[in-house]
Protein backbone atom coordinates (compact mmCIF):
# COMPACT_ATOMS: atom_id res chain seq x y z
CA UNK A 1 0.00 0.00 0.00
CA UNK A 2 1.36 3.23 -1.06
CA UNK A 3 2.31 5.89 1.61
CA UNK A 4 1.38 9.69 1.04
CA UNK A 5 3.84 12.35 2.01
CA UNK A 6 2.37 15.03 4.27
CA UNK A 7 3.87 18.57 4.61
CA UNK A 8 4.91 19.04 8.13
CA UNK A 9 3.41 21.94 10.13
CA UNK A 10 0.06 23.18 11.29
CA UNK A 11 -2.89 22.84 9.03
CA UNK A 12 -5.72 25.35 9.21
CA UNK A 13 -9.38 24.87 8.67
CA UNK A 14 -11.43 26.51 5.93
CA UNK A 15 -13.09 28.86 8.40
CA UNK A 16 -9.64 29.92 9.57
CA UNK A 17 -8.75 30.60 6.00
CA UNK A 18 -11.87 32.69 5.41
CA UNK A 19 -11.34 34.49 8.69
CA UNK A 20 -7.74 35.34 7.72
CA UNK A 21 -8.84 36.63 4.35
CA UNK A 22 -11.50 38.82 5.92
CA UNK A 23 -9.03 40.06 8.50
CA UNK A 24 -6.53 41.03 5.81
CA UNK A 25 -9.21 42.87 3.88
CA UNK A 26 -10.47 44.63 6.97
CA UNK A 27 -6.93 45.63 7.97
CA UNK A 28 -6.19 46.85 4.49
CA UNK A 29 -9.29 49.00 4.55
CA UNK A 30 -8.37 50.36 7.98
CA UNK A 31 -4.77 51.04 6.93
CA UNK A 32 -5.90 52.79 3.77
CA UNK A 33 -8.35 54.87 5.80
CA UNK A 34 -5.67 55.76 8.28
CA UNK A 35 -3.29 56.55 5.45
CA UNK A 36 -5.89 58.70 3.76
CA UNK A 37 -6.50 60.52 7.01
CA UNK A 38 -2.79 61.08 7.47
CA UNK A 39 -2.46 62.25 3.87
CA UNK A 40 -5.26 64.70 4.36
CA UNK A 41 -3.76 65.93 7.58
CA UNK A 42 -0.35 66.17 5.91
CA UNK A 43 -1.80 68.23 3.07
CA UNK A 44 -3.55 70.46 5.56
CA UNK A 45 -0.33 70.71 7.60
CA UNK A 46 1.70 71.49 4.47
CA UNK A 47 -0.69 74.17 3.45
CA UNK A 48 -0.77 75.62 6.93
CA UNK A 49 3.02 75.45 7.47
CA UNK A 50 3.78 76.80 4.04
CA UNK A 51 1.53 79.76 4.69
CA UNK A 52 2.94 80.20 8.17
CA UNK A 53 6.51 79.92 6.94
CA UNK A 54 5.88 82.36 4.15
CA UNK A 55 4.19 84.75 6.54
CA UNK A 56 6.92 84.34 9.16
CA UNK A 57 9.61 84.89 6.55
CA UNK A 58 7.77 87.94 5.19
CA UNK A 59 7.16 89.23 8.70
CA UNK A 60 10.82 88.79 9.67
CA UNK A 61 11.96 90.37 6.42
CA UNK A 62 9.70 93.35 7.23
CA UNK A 63 11.12 93.42 10.74
CA UNK A 64 14.60 93.34 9.30
CA UNK A 65 13.73 96.24 7.00
CA UNK A 66 12.27 98.18 9.93
CA UNK A 67 15.29 97.36 12.04
CA UNK A 68 17.58 98.48 9.22
CA UNK A 69 15.62 101.74 9.05
CA UNK A 70 15.89 102.23 12.81
CA UNK A 71 19.60 101.49 12.86
CA UNK A 72 20.12 103.67 9.79
CA UNK A 73 18.28 106.56 11.43
CA UNK A 74 20.48 106.25 14.48
CA UNK A 75 23.53 105.98 12.21
CA UNK A 76 22.56 109.20 10.44
CA UNK A 77 21.95 110.86 13.81
CA UNK A 78 25.36 109.69 15.00
CA UNK A 79 26.87 110.87 11.69
CA UNK A 80 25.51 114.34 12.33
CA UNK A 81 26.69 114.27 15.95
CA UNK A 82 30.16 113.18 14.83
CA UNK A 83 30.28 115.98 12.26
CA UNK A 84 29.08 118.51 14.83
CA UNK A 85 31.50 117.35 17.49
CA UNK A 86 34.40 117.41 14.99
CA UNK A 87 33.41 120.96 14.08
CA UNK A 88 33.26 121.89 17.76
CA UNK A 89 36.65 120.31 18.44
CA UNK A 90 38.12 122.35 15.58
CA UNK A 91 36.29 125.48 16.76
CA UNK A 92 37.33 125.16 20.42
CA UNK A 93 39.54 128.19 21.07
CA UNK A 94 42.27 126.35 22.96
CA UNK A 95 44.91 127.43 20.44
CA UNK A 96 43.55 131.00 20.45
CA UNK A 97 43.79 131.12 24.25
CA UNK A 98 47.32 129.71 24.09
CA UNK A 99 48.30 132.32 21.49
CA UNK A 100 46.76 135.07 23.62
CA UNK A 101 48.64 133.73 26.64
CA UNK A 102 51.88 133.61 24.65
CA UNK A 103 51.26 137.17 23.41
CA UNK A 104 51.29 138.43 27.00
CA UNK A 105 54.97 137.55 27.34
CA UNK A 106 56.08 140.51 25.21
CA UNK A 107 54.22 143.20 27.27
CA UNK A 108 55.53 141.57 30.46
CA UNK A 109 59.09 141.55 29.14
CA UNK A 110 58.75 145.19 28.06
CA UNK A 111 57.35 146.27 31.44
CA UNK A 112 60.12 144.44 33.31
CA UNK A 113 62.70 145.92 30.91
CA UNK A 114 61.37 149.41 31.62
CA UNK A 115 61.48 148.81 35.38
CA UNK A 116 65.03 147.48 35.04
CA UNK A 117 66.11 150.44 32.92
CA UNK A 118 64.68 152.92 35.40
CA UNK A 119 66.65 151.24 38.19
CA UNK A 120 69.69 152.92 36.58
CA UNK A 121 68.46 156.35 37.66
CA UNK A 122 70.81 158.07 40.07
CA UNK A 123 70.63 160.04 43.29
CA UNK A 124 67.56 162.29 43.65
CA UNK A 125 66.02 160.95 40.44
CA UNK A 126 65.44 157.56 42.06
CA UNK A 127 61.88 158.43 43.01
CA UNK A 128 58.71 156.37 43.25
CA UNK A 129 56.93 158.35 40.58
CA UNK A 130 53.64 157.66 38.74
CA UNK A 131 55.55 155.92 35.95
CA UNK A 132 56.91 153.34 38.36
CA UNK A 133 53.45 152.89 39.87
CA UNK A 134 51.90 152.39 36.43
CA UNK A 135 54.64 149.95 35.40
CA UNK A 136 54.11 147.87 38.54
CA UNK A 137 50.38 148.02 37.93
CA UNK A 138 50.99 146.93 34.33
CA UNK A 139 52.96 143.91 35.56
CA UNK A 140 50.09 143.05 37.91
CA UNK A 141 47.53 143.42 35.11
CA UNK A 142 49.59 141.19 32.81
CA UNK A 143 50.07 138.59 35.55
CA UNK A 144 46.31 138.63 36.21
CA UNK A 145 45.58 138.29 32.49
CA UNK A 146 48.00 135.39 32.21
CA UNK A 147 46.38 133.65 35.17
CA UNK A 148 42.92 134.07 33.62
CA UNK A 149 44.10 132.88 30.22
CA UNK A 150 46.00 129.96 31.73
CA UNK A 151 42.82 128.92 33.53
CA UNK A 152 40.90 129.09 30.26
CA UNK A 153 43.60 127.06 28.51
CA UNK A 154 43.33 124.40 31.23
CA UNK A 155 39.53 124.41 30.97
CA UNK A 156 39.78 124.17 27.18
CA UNK A 157 42.15 121.22 27.48
CA UNK A 158 39.80 119.46 29.87
CA UNK A 159 36.83 120.21 27.62
CA UNK A 160 38.77 118.96 24.60
CA UNK A 161 39.43 115.70 26.43
CA UNK A 162 35.71 115.39 27.23
CA UNK A 163 34.79 116.13 23.61
CA UNK A 164 37.25 113.55 22.34
CA UNK A 165 35.95 111.03 24.86
CA UNK A 166 32.38 111.70 23.75
CA UNK A 167 33.48 111.47 20.12
CA UNK A 168 35.22 108.18 20.78
CA UNK A 169 32.03 106.81 22.33
CA UNK A 170 29.99 108.12 19.41
CA UNK A 171 32.45 106.61 16.95
CA UNK A 172 32.31 103.27 18.77
CA UNK A 173 28.52 103.33 18.65
CA UNK A 174 28.64 104.43 14.99
CA UNK A 175 30.93 101.54 14.04
CA UNK A 176 28.58 99.16 15.83
CA UNK A 177 25.65 100.57 13.88
CA UNK A 178 27.57 100.19 10.61
CA UNK A 179 28.39 96.56 11.36
CA UNK A 180 24.83 95.87 12.46
CA UNK A 181 23.52 97.46 9.27
CA UNK A 182 25.86 95.35 7.17
CA UNK A 183 24.80 92.16 8.98
CA UNK A 184 21.08 92.94 8.80
CA UNK A 185 21.32 93.87 5.13
CA UNK A 186 23.05 90.55 4.45
CA UNK A 187 20.30 88.75 6.39
CA UNK A 188 17.65 90.68 4.46
CA UNK A 189 19.21 89.65 1.15
CA UNK A 190 19.25 85.92 2.00
CA UNK A 191 16.59 83.51 0.63
CA UNK A 192 16.13 79.74 0.39
CA UNK A 193 18.10 79.71 -2.84
CA UNK A 194 21.11 81.47 -1.34
CA UNK A 195 24.21 79.24 -1.58
CA UNK A 196 25.61 80.12 1.86
CA UNK A 197 22.71 79.02 4.07
CA UNK A 198 23.18 76.02 6.34
CA UNK A 199 22.14 74.53 9.65
CA UNK A 200 23.83 76.03 12.66
CA UNK A 201 24.45 74.69 16.12
CA UNK A 202 21.95 76.08 18.61
CA UNK A 203 21.10 79.19 16.61
CA UNK A 204 18.30 80.15 19.02
CA UNK A 205 20.70 80.70 21.92
CA UNK A 206 20.83 84.13 23.54
CA UNK A 207 24.42 85.47 23.06
CA UNK A 208 26.23 86.77 26.09
CA UNK A 209 25.96 90.56 26.29
CA UNK A 210 22.62 90.74 24.51
CA UNK A 211 20.55 93.83 25.28
CA UNK A 212 16.91 94.73 25.06
CA UNK A 213 15.63 97.19 22.44
CA UNK A 214 15.07 99.70 25.23
CA UNK A 215 18.67 99.34 26.41
CA UNK A 216 19.89 99.61 22.82
CA UNK A 217 17.92 102.79 22.24
CA UNK A 218 18.90 104.25 25.62
CA UNK A 219 22.58 103.56 24.89
CA UNK A 220 22.56 105.55 21.64
CA UNK A 221 20.37 108.25 23.18
CA UNK A 222 22.82 108.57 26.08
CA UNK A 223 25.76 108.89 23.69
CA UNK A 224 23.89 111.51 21.67
CA UNK A 225 22.77 113.46 24.76
CA UNK A 226 26.26 113.33 26.23
CA UNK A 227 27.82 114.58 23.01
CA UNK A 228 25.28 117.40 22.76
CA UNK A 229 25.87 118.34 26.41
CA UNK A 230 29.64 118.45 25.85
CA UNK A 231 29.18 120.50 22.68
CA UNK A 232 26.94 122.92 24.57
CA UNK A 233 29.53 123.20 27.34
CA UNK A 234 32.22 123.70 24.70
CA UNK A 235 30.20 126.47 23.04
CA UNK A 236 29.79 128.24 26.38
CA UNK A 237 33.52 127.80 27.07
CA UNK A 238 34.37 129.24 23.64
CA UNK A 239 32.27 132.29 24.44
CA UNK A 240 33.97 132.58 27.84
CA UNK A 241 37.41 132.27 26.23
CA UNK A 242 36.57 134.91 23.62
CA UNK A 243 35.28 137.20 26.37
CA UNK A 244 38.37 136.61 28.52
CA UNK A 245 40.69 137.31 25.59
CA UNK A 246 38.81 140.51 24.75
CA UNK A 247 38.71 141.65 28.39
CA UNK A 248 42.40 140.95 29.01
CA UNK A 249 43.35 142.70 25.77
CA UNK A 250 41.21 145.73 26.69
CA UNK A 251 42.61 145.88 30.24
CA UNK A 252 46.16 145.55 28.97
CA UNK A 253 45.60 148.18 26.27
CA UNK A 254 44.08 150.59 28.80
CA UNK A 255 47.01 150.04 31.15
CA UNK A 256 49.47 150.47 28.28
CA UNK A 257 47.89 153.82 27.41
CA UNK A 258 47.97 154.90 31.08
CA UNK A 259 51.61 153.84 31.47
CA UNK A 260 52.75 155.61 28.32
CA UNK A 261 50.79 158.73 29.26
CA UNK A 262 52.55 158.79 32.64
CA UNK A 263 55.87 158.14 30.91
CA UNK A 264 55.41 160.97 28.40
CA UNK A 265 54.34 163.29 31.19
CA UNK A 266 57.40 162.34 33.21
CA UNK A 267 59.65 162.90 30.18
CA UNK A 268 58.18 166.40 29.79
CA UNK A 269 58.86 167.04 33.47
CA UNK A 270 62.46 165.89 33.04
CA UNK A 271 62.89 168.05 29.95
CA UNK A 272 61.44 171.04 31.78
CA UNK A 273 63.70 170.40 34.78
CA UNK A 274 66.71 169.94 32.49
CA UNK A 275 65.96 173.16 30.63
CA UNK A 276 65.60 174.98 33.96
CA UNK A 277 68.95 173.58 35.11
CA UNK A 278 70.49 174.55 31.79
CA UNK A 279 69.22 178.09 32.23
CA UNK A 280 70.52 178.15 35.81
CA UNK A 281 73.88 176.83 34.61
CA UNK A 282 74.09 179.59 32.00
CA UNK A 283 73.24 182.29 34.54
CA UNK A 284 75.61 180.82 37.10
CA UNK A 285 78.45 180.69 34.59
CA UNK A 286 77.77 184.31 33.68
CA UNK A 287 77.74 185.24 37.35
CA UNK A 288 80.99 183.33 37.89
CA UNK A 289 82.60 185.19 34.98
CA UNK A 290 81.46 188.51 36.36
CA UNK A 291 82.57 187.54 39.86
CA UNK A 292 86.00 186.49 38.62
CA UNK A 293 86.30 189.79 36.72
CA UNK A 294 85.35 191.69 39.87
CA UNK A 295 87.85 189.67 41.91
CA UNK A 296 90.52 190.43 39.34
CA UNK A 297 89.69 194.13 39.63
CA UNK A 298 89.63 193.91 43.42
CA UNK A 299 93.04 192.26 43.40
CA UNK A 300 94.31 194.91 40.98
CA UNK A 301 92.92 197.68 43.17
CA UNK A 302 94.39 195.99 46.20
CA UNK A 303 97.80 195.86 44.53
CA UNK A 304 97.50 199.55 43.63
CA UNK A 305 96.53 200.40 47.19
CA UNK A 306 99.49 198.43 48.44
CA UNK A 307 101.78 200.50 46.22
CA UNK A 308 100.10 203.66 47.45
CA UNK A 309 100.60 202.49 51.02
CA UNK A 310 104.24 201.72 50.28
CA UNK A 311 104.61 205.23 48.89
CA UNK A 312 103.04 206.79 51.99
CA UNK A 313 105.17 204.59 54.29
CA UNK A 314 108.28 205.53 52.37
CA UNK A 315 107.48 209.23 52.53
CA UNK A 316 106.80 209.04 56.25
CA UNK A 317 109.93 207.02 56.91
CA UNK A 318 112.06 209.29 54.75
CA UNK A 319 110.80 212.41 56.52
CA UNK A 320 111.91 210.98 59.86
CA UNK A 321 115.48 211.72 58.76
CA UNK A 322 114.94 215.48 58.79
CA UNK A 323 117.49 217.13 61.06
CA UNK A 324 116.93 218.98 64.33
CA UNK A 325 114.12 221.40 64.37
CA UNK A 326 113.14 220.37 60.83
CA UNK A 327 111.59 217.23 62.26
CA UNK A 328 108.35 219.07 62.53
CA UNK A 329 104.93 217.43 62.74
CA UNK A 330 103.60 219.59 60.00
CA UNK A 331 100.56 219.29 57.84
CA UNK A 332 102.43 217.01 55.50
CA UNK A 333 103.12 214.67 58.39
CA UNK A 334 99.52 214.68 59.42
CA UNK A 335 98.38 214.29 55.82
CA UNK A 336 100.69 211.35 55.21
CA UNK A 337 99.62 209.76 58.48
CA UNK A 338 95.94 210.18 57.56
CA UNK A 339 96.73 208.78 54.13
CA UNK A 340 98.38 205.69 55.68
CA UNK A 341 95.42 205.14 57.96
CA UNK A 342 93.03 205.67 55.09
CA UNK A 343 94.96 203.26 52.88
CA UNK A 344 95.19 200.64 55.62
CA UNK A 345 91.43 200.87 56.13
CA UNK A 346 90.85 200.69 52.38
CA UNK A 347 93.18 197.73 52.04
CA UNK A 348 91.49 195.95 54.93
CA UNK A 349 88.08 196.59 53.37
CA UNK A 350 89.34 195.41 49.98
CA UNK A 351 90.82 192.27 51.51
CA UNK A 352 87.59 191.59 53.34
CA UNK A 353 85.56 192.13 50.19
CA UNK A 354 88.03 190.03 48.23
CA UNK A 355 87.66 187.21 50.78
CA UNK A 356 83.88 187.53 50.55
CA UNK A 357 84.11 187.51 46.79
CA UNK A 358 86.29 184.40 46.88
CA UNK A 359 83.82 182.72 49.21
CA UNK A 360 80.95 183.72 46.93
CA UNK A 361 82.90 182.44 43.91
CA UNK A 362 83.58 179.15 45.67
CA UNK A 363 79.92 178.89 46.54
CA UNK A 364 79.03 179.59 42.92
CA UNK A 365 81.41 176.88 41.72
CA UNK A 366 80.01 174.41 44.23
CA UNK A 367 76.47 175.19 43.23
CA UNK A 368 77.47 175.01 39.57
CA UNK A 369 78.83 171.54 40.24
CA UNK A 370 75.57 170.62 41.93
CA UNK A 371 73.62 172.02 38.98
CA UNK A 372 75.71 170.14 36.46
CA UNK A 373 75.58 166.96 38.55
CA UNK A 374 71.80 167.22 38.71
CA UNK A 375 71.81 167.91 34.98
CA UNK A 376 73.73 164.67 34.45
CA UNK A 377 71.14 162.88 36.61
CA UNK A 378 68.31 164.43 34.60
CA UNK A 379 70.05 163.65 31.30
CA UNK A 380 70.52 160.03 32.41
CA UNK A 381 66.91 159.73 33.58
CA UNK A 382 65.63 161.35 30.39
CA UNK A 383 67.74 158.98 28.30
CA UNK A 384 66.39 155.98 30.25
CA UNK A 385 62.77 157.08 29.90
CA UNK A 386 63.27 157.71 26.18
CA UNK A 387 64.67 154.20 25.90
CA UNK A 388 61.57 152.95 27.72
CA UNK A 389 59.34 154.76 25.23
CA UNK A 390 61.34 153.33 22.34
CA UNK A 391 61.14 149.84 23.81
CA UNK A 392 57.39 150.16 24.28
CA UNK A 393 56.99 150.77 20.55
CA UNK A 394 57.27 146.99 20.24
CA UNK A 395 53.79 146.78 21.79
CA UNK A 396 52.19 148.67 18.89
CA UNK A 397 54.56 148.05 15.97
CA UNK A 398 54.65 144.54 14.40
CA UNK A 399 57.83 142.68 15.28
CA UNK A 400 58.90 142.37 11.65
CA UNK A 401 58.61 146.16 11.20
CA UNK A 402 60.11 147.24 14.51
CA UNK A 403 63.36 149.18 14.21
CA UNK A 404 64.72 150.79 17.40
CA UNK A 405 64.91 154.55 17.07
CA UNK A 406 68.31 156.23 17.29
CA UNK A 407 68.71 157.99 20.61
CA UNK A 408 68.69 161.66 19.61
CA UNK A 409 69.23 162.88 23.16
CA UNK A 410 72.90 163.66 22.99
CA UNK A 411 73.29 165.69 26.16
CA UNK A 412 76.13 164.30 28.19
CA UNK A 413 78.55 165.40 30.89
CA UNK A 414 81.34 163.28 29.43
CA UNK A 415 82.91 166.11 27.45
CA UNK A 416 86.08 168.19 27.72
CA UNK A 417 85.74 170.64 30.59
CA UNK A 418 86.66 174.29 30.37
CA UNK A 419 89.27 175.63 32.79
CA UNK A 420 86.43 177.27 34.72
CA UNK A 421 84.70 173.92 35.24
CA UNK A 422 87.97 172.19 36.00
CA UNK A 423 88.50 174.66 38.80
CA UNK A 424 84.95 174.03 39.98
CA UNK A 425 85.67 170.26 40.20
CA UNK A 426 88.88 170.96 42.11
CA UNK A 427 86.97 173.11 44.60
CA UNK A 428 84.33 170.38 45.03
Amino acid sequence: MATLSVKPGQRFSVPDWHTNANLISTNAERQRSASHQIRQEARTLRNETNNQTQWDEHDNRTRLAERIDSVNRWKETLDKCLTDIDTEIDALMKEAAERALQAKNLPLDVAIECLTLRESRRAIDVVKDPVEDELHKEVEVIDGAKRDLQQKVSEAFEQLCLLQEARQQLNFDHRGKMEALEIDRVCSSLNVNSPNISFKVNPTRVPIGSTTPEQWDQYSQYNKDRAEAEMKASTELREAIALTIAQTNNELEAQRVATEFALRKRIREFEKAYDELKWQEKNTLEEIAEMEEDIRRLEEDLRKKMWDLKLAHTRLETRTYRPNMELCRDQVQYGLTDEVHQLEGTIAALKQKLAQSQDALDALYKHLYRIQTDMSYKANSLMLDNKCMDSRRKLTVPAEKFVPEVDTFNRTTNRTLSPLKSRQLELA
